[in-house]
């Protein structure tokens, strides 16, 4: 005979009042900080202008001219009319517009390939006609392929994922509302930047890891670790700066940062801050993430496991981790910048005023300062773990858990006293009392159970049953040899 427990995955109803506090709390700060930034905000309103999606659904003729510049140098201009239908857009969706893509192969300025029929382009009107057309031809539509990928991802994370992959789509989309509908909006509306950084910062971890992992011990020690690295990220980032003497005038897009004609001064300085920061705070959630999960798994599979051995092994889990997060920093603001440096290495005189350059000091600066957050979060998530898994944090959860008469079941069963034998006869001696020294498993078969346990080596079943003394199978299973004796001369099993 043997008991089967029911070891099918249940979702915790804890874990969903977590979610669900979690997801409202979170839309409500989401939609009251659009409001409150956004009130005197005006943005995606470009008098005199207009996109739209269109469709081509007729090629008209091309138009060409030659021009001579320098001595033999001979260049063509061409361009090319069209008509399409308007497909977005309250004033023009569904008519029929008459545009016009244009060449230029002295510049190159137009790289993209005649357009033909059935196409979906970006068409722009700015109010001035380009030739007999008053439409011009601003790129083919790519969103929707990108939407499709998108789509694709996530259908992905929730097949291999299953309910961790819904919270990951959830807690990814929750972060990146607060980037666009609070960060960037604030900044163009002139509040503080280095206030706003750290407020998405916390954002952005909190509600992430209580959704996606619940509100668990795991979660907690990861919170904390996440948030020692991005504050070791923003001091080190505000040194930096002052030290640096840094402008923020990185490229022309700074610049045109400054000429917005908003009547707001952006600071680029504080831009800087908040790249370097929201840089450094996705590597240290994952570092802090790796290392609580591992070393979560080694204490619930080797509970016995001192302080010192798990602290060594969650560094070494940390030192195999280190070393591919900070390629993925360095290899990510390289090739991100990879076009701006190709150009610098061309018209630079020398390596050293090629790394000098200020936008190339930003990014090795987001490189070093997120790889040392990285390096600094490994040993303080570490030391979180350990202390509350293994130190005075799991015995004031014990202590809590008496004072309330709810202490575990194993240290119930070592102080549960063991019940009189079964049925002894009167002329048998009175057995001492036996102190069972190990528990098994409630899976474990019956007749596992020997009948000639000495009695020092008894055993005992643990309760599964919260608040529930142990069961004493020696008082239930094992009989004494002369009951044994009897039986046996009575013809029982």
């Amino acid at each position: 005979m043997a008991y089967k427990l029911d070891l099918k995955n249940k979702i915790n109803p804890s874990h969903i009042k977590v979610w669900v506090v979690t997801l409202i709390l979170s839309l409500i700060y989401l939609f009251a900080g659009f409001k409150l930034v956004s009130k005197d905000l005006d943005v995606f309103k470009m008098e005199g202008a207009y996109a739209v999606k269109a469709r081509v659904t007729e090629i008209g003729e091309y138009e060409k001219s030659e021009y001579v510049a320098g001595l033999d140098n001979t260049y063509e201009n061409g361009t090319l009319y069209f008509h399409a239908e308007v497909l977005s857009g309250k004033e023009f969706k569904g008519q029929t517009v008459y545009a016009a893509q244009t060449f230029d192969n002295y510049s190159n300025m137009s790289l993209d390939d005649p357009v033909v029929v059935g196409d979906k382009v970006m068409l722009y009107n700015y109010g001035t006609p380009q030739g007999d057309a008053d439409w011009v031809f601003g790129g083919f539509e790519r969103l929707d392929a990108v939407i499709w990928l998108g789509v694709s991802f996530g259908v992905l994370l929730i097949v291999f994922g299953r309910i961790k992959g819904l919270n990951t789509i959830v807690s990814l989309a929750l972060t990146c509302l607060s980037v666009f509908m609070v960060f960037v909006p604030s900044v163009l509306a002139g509040y503080n930047i280095y206030f706003m950084t750290m407020l998405t910062c916390i954002f952005s971890i909190v509600p992430t890891l209580l959704i996606t992992t619940g509100a668990t011990q795991n979660s907690f020690t990861t919170i904390l670790g996440c948030s020692f690295g991005v504050i070791v990220a923003a001091l080190l980032s505000i040194g930096f700066d002052k030290g640096l003497r840094l402008t923020g005038l990185l490229d022309e897009h700074s610049i045109y940062l400054r000429t917005l004609g908003t009547g707001v001064e952006v600071n680029l300085r504080a831009l800087v801050f908040a790249m370097i920061v929201i840089g450094a705070m996705g590597a240290d959630m994952d570092v802090a993430m790796d290392i609580s999960s591992s070393l979560n798994e080694l204490h619930t599979n080797a509970p016995h496991m001192k302080f010192r051995d798990l602290f060594r092994s969650g560094i070494t889990i940390g030192q195999d981790i280190m070393g591919t997060m900070a390629n993925t920093l360095v290899l990510a603001y390289i090739g991100s910048s990879l076009c701006s440096i190709l150009i610098y290495i061309t018209y630079s005189s020398s390596l050293y005023e090629l790394l000098n350059r200020e936008n190339i000091i930003v990014d090795l600066l987001n490189a070093l300062i997120g790889s040392m957050a990285i390096l600094l979060t490994i040993p303080l998530t570490t030391l979180v773990c350990c202390a509350l898994y293994t130190g005075r944090g799991e015995e004031l959860l014990e202590r809590m858990s008496r004072s309330k008469g709810t202490a575990p079941a194993a240290r119930t069963a070592k102080a549960a006293p063991a019940k009189a034998p079964v049925k002894a006869p009167v002329s048998a001696p009175a057995e001492p009392a036996r102190t069972p020294n190990r528990a098994i498993e409630f899976t474990r078969p019956m007749q596992s159970i020997s009948s000639n346990k000495t009695s020092d080596d008894r055993y005992q079943y643990k309760s599964l049953i919260p608040d529930k003394d142990p069961i004493n199978f020696y008082a239930d299973f094992e009989k004494r040899p002369e009951q044994k004796k009897n039986e046996e001369e009575n013809g029982q099993d």
